[in-house]
């Protein structure tokens, strides 16, 4: 199976692609369709915990979306070079208290030849935030083409 774009990236509209791909796989909350962007051995590095394979991946997705609650997630390139690809991330989430927070990190990501991910370092910083700080009001789903992102919203 084939993911375009595939590596190596050389315009910065491939990685921005590849990058919003993944934004919108990650807003379905759909922890099988997301497994599959992912090698069947991917590892990763997600906070402290380390993940290995598709189907530790998607019960990891699964966990993640049962706690973090009304998630919106906006990704951005930071930069890329062949195979691999850095990115910066803001999502916001509620959790069963009621209470909300917007999480923070850095992704690095390194693809296979038919545009995979193999790799996935993630790291993520929560900070609390009051309902009227929410900057992510789309919908649940994809975030919609004339919603700002990071850099627009001065994150």
């Amino acid at each position: 199976m084939s993911r375009p774009p595939l590596p190596p990236f050389t315009t910065l509209a491939d990685a921005q692609q590849k990058a919003r791909m993944a934004e919108d796989a990650w807003n379905s909350r759909d922890p099988a369709k997301v497994a599959l962007a992912y090698t069947p051995d991917s590892q990763w590095r997600n906070r402290v915990e380390f993940i290995e394979g598709r189907p530790a991946i998607e019960a990891f997705l699964a966990r993640k979306w049962a706690r973090e609650l009304d998630y919106r997630l906006i990704k951005e390139v930071w930069g890329f070079r062949e195979n691999r690809m850095a990115v910066r991330f803001a999502y916001e989430w509620r959790g069963d208290s009621g209470h909300w927070f917007r999480s923070y990190g850095n992704e690095l990501w390194q693809f296979d030849p038919e545009g995979l991910m193999a790799q996935r370092h993630a790291s993520i910083n929560d900070m609390p935030i009051s309902e009227s700080e929410r900057l992510f009001h789309w919908p649940l789903g994809r975030r919609p083409d004339d919603h700002p992102g990071l850099s627009d919203l001065g994150l």
